[in-house]
């Protein structure tokens, strides 16, 4: 299997649904990109300061091949134009491969 973190920077002061994040696009997401190998999408909120982030989504694949069938997927630009509703900040993407 292989990881997707999605983060997210911000403060307090960042704009940031955190329950349309949750309710909504999580479950597009899983909509969307099941078909191509995803194995699960969820997310959380860093406690305290957050060393700057404000959210972290964290995004399972089956392997590599399928991360890279989804996200070159017709259906990734409507995953990508829903984060425009939850938040203005770009999120960025970093991969975790097991050991």
């Amino acid at each position: 299997m292989i990881t997707m973190l999605v983060t997210y920077a911000g403060d307090e002061k960042t704009p940031f649904d955190r329950d349309y994040w949750i309710d909504v696009h999580f479950p597009l997401v899983r909509e969307s990109w099941e078909r191509y190998g995803l194995v699960s999408a969820g997310g959380f909120f860093p406690q305290g300061d957050g060393a700057g982030l404000i959210a972290v989504g964290v995004v399972t694949f089956r392997d590599e091949a399928a991360m890279e069938a989804a996200l070159n997927s017709p259906e990734t630009a409507r995953v990508m134009a829903d984060v425009g509703i939850v938040t203005a900040v770009k999120p960025r993407r970093s991969i975790a491969t097991p050991l």
